[in-house]
């Protein structure tokens, strides 16, 4: 095969052209395990057999929900595909409410599960979804069918009959966005979307056949989907991290050479990296100090002198050498997506060496718009990237952005209206984000994000703020873990703030600061006084009307089950708004 067209052509395409020995896996029984290309492709086409023989026929819905990565759900989702079969992936932190809602609108009749936990979650709702036949589990458990009793052997000639009928514009997968508001809408994606999406991705990512990837963030989010079908075009081998709470150990183990993530993730290494640094006593923790200011000057493709050089080779060589060796030591790249990246956090991590460039883009784009290069001016610190081949940005007259390109998706299933609210008629898609381009050198110019268009608030004195900046800036603090901006119809912005409580702990300790709880340490004068400072620190990066004047300190982290947050981790503003209104009442209380 010399190219590949469908989904379920990738692991044929790696076969043919790249064949590995250790093509996709994870950490089994305690030790690493891999399958090959060959036994990937076999294990594929007993899934197709074995759902042909359960009944299945193209266009059937089949839902997959774990925890966590496992090689599993790639078989499971290559076998689907070829036999026309919809992947409809689930986000495992969702309410049995939402299940049923799902799995009746996408008409599901299979749902695979990792184990024990979400058998109980999807049987909870299971008496509610007619359409939903049998669940089975991944890990094996007495009161659920093993996956491994679907695959089956024998000619593939159905198999390859139904997939050679299968064109690239079909329906591959149903996607239900998380939304901040309402009962989630299934985006509908075709092969071609998602398709067009790798091979306008794939020459920006710095990678080679045979190098490794480790993989944490969920599959069932387009992002990390899109980028795992990426590794397998370019024959890379694809390792699953165990946990996020492992993911410092599976570092070290797998030394991989690329991996995508979300900001908070790499705000929390260098949360780690910053207080090891803090504990360093005498010459080494000046020179850690001195290194990390040097970090705070650095610019992307910035000309040095010879008295730099030499300066940034002494920094690289005692400190920054350690921090490449903490993530495995072959880092070629890392790109994070998802939400806002604070730029302190690209400009620290790609000043050690260790590149980190922003992608953008929405499950109804298959994701990627716009993608950072990791090569020479292909990146601005403080912007997105360059839009990607094959896709068209333009910026409408309220600053909202809107895409045109073979990566937009089919439409919302079985909602009409909501596609025409976000499809106009001349198929521009509207993001339903703020932004603006940047021109950088070399003729790149760079997509800016400054907010989502329908968070912006509005003060009583009729003027906009957008609290996306703000929170972002905000969040670099090693003192707040969570922060909303609040200021809808009220004469000044004011903020709902999370401490992050093992660094503000520490600080207290520090500071010689006596509490018993929680509520006692936020009530402490002297940690007020303390935020007080943080936000003098950060209200001088904006005007007046965006520094944030009062602000409430909460002791419980906003959190999915707790409904604050969506899965993929943007706040439920309205939620919150309700959750803690009594508190933003006070804040403006004459």
């Amino acid at each position: 095969m010399n190219d590949f067209a469908r989904l379920f052509d990738l692991p044929y395409y790696q076969l043919g052209k790249f064949p590995l020995q250790r093509c996709i896996g994870s950490k089994v029984n305690g030790k690493w395990s891999h399958y090959s290309t060959a036994q990937f492709v076999e294990l594929v086409n007993k899934v197709s057999l074995g759902l042909l023989n359960l009944g299945l026929q193209a266009g059937d819905r089949i839902s997959l929900i774990s925890f966590t990565n496992r090689p599993e759900w790639n078989i499971m989702d290559m076998g689907m595909q070829q036999i026309g079969v919809i992947n409809v992936p689930v986000y495992p932190t969702i309410s049995p409410r939402e299940y049923e809602y799902i799995f009746n609108d996408a008409g599901v009749k299979l749902c695979f599960v990792d184990g024990e936990v979400l058998l109980r979650k999807v049987r909870d709702a299971q008496p509610q979804v007619p359409c939903l036949q049998e669940i089975y589990t991944f890990n094996k458990t007495e009161s659920a069918k093993h996956w491994e009793e679907i695959l089956a052997v024998g000619s593939l000639e159905e198999v390859e009959k139904i997939k050679a009928g299968i064109k690239p514009e079909q329906l591959a997968t149903l996607i239900y966005t998380s939304g901040t508001t309402g009962n989630p809408k299934g985006v509908m994606l075709s092969h071609n979307n998602i398709i067009s999406n790798i091979k306008s991705t794939l020459p920006i990512i710095p990678l080679n056949p045979g190098d490794e990837a480790l993989s944490f963030l969920p599959l069932c989010h387009i992002f990390e989907r899109m980028v795992t079908y990426g590794y397998m075009s370019k024959g890379v081998t694809i390792t699953y991290a165990e946990n996020v709470e492992k993911l410092g150990e599976n570092l070290q183990e797998v030394k991989p050479h690329f991996f995508t993530t979300v900001p908070r993730l790499l705000e929390k290494v260098f949360e780690k990296i910053y207080n090891k640094g803090h504990n360093l006593t005498g010459i080494k923790k000046q020179l850690f100090f001195w290194a990390l200011h040097l970090a705070d000057t650095y610019e992307f493709d910035a000309e040095r002198g010879i008295l730099q050089n030499l300066q940034w080779a002494v920094a690289d060589k005692l400190i920054f050498s350690k921090w490449r060796a903490a993530l495995g030591g072959n880092i070629k790249g890392i790109v994070t997506g998802a939400a806002a990246c604070p730029t302190k956090m690209a400009r620290v991590f790609s000043a050690a060496g260790i590149p980190i460039r922003e992608g953008y883009g929405l499950t109804e784009t298959s994701p990627a718009l716009c993608l950072g290069r990791f090569t020479k001016y292909g990146a601005l610190l403080g912007t997105i990237g360059p839009v990607i081949d094959g896709v068209e940005i333009k910026i409408a007259a309220d600053g909202e952005i809107l895409a045109k390109g073979p990566n937009i998706m089919l439409g919302y299933y079985n909602k009409p209206d909501a596609t025409a609210e976000v499809m106009d008629a001349d198929g521009w898609f509207h993001t339903g984000d703020i932004g603006e381009m940047v021109q950088g050198k070399h003729g790149y110019s760079f997509l800016k994000i400054t907010d989502r268009k329908k968070e912006l608030l509005k003060t009583s004195g009729g003027k906009y703020v957008a609290p996306n900046p703000i929170e972002t800036m905000f969040k670099q603090d090693f003192h707040i873990e969570q922060i909303m901006v609040v200021g809808e119809g009220k004469k000044f912005v004011s903020a709902l703030i999370v401490p992050a409580f093992p660094s503000l702990e520490e600080w207290a300790k520090e500071h010689h600061i006596g509490y018993t709880s929680k509520e006692d340490l936020i009530a402490n004068p002297k940690v007020l006084e303390h935020f007080e400072h943080i936000l003098h620190k950060y209200n001088t990066n904006f005007s007046h009307i965006e520094q944030i004047k009062k602000f409430t300190l909460l002791t419980s982290e906003w959190t999915i089950d707790g409904g604050e947050l969506t899965p993929t981790m943007k706040l439920k503003r309205r939620v919150i708004l309700q959750k803690y209104n009594n508190c933003i009442d006070q804040m403006y209380a004459e």
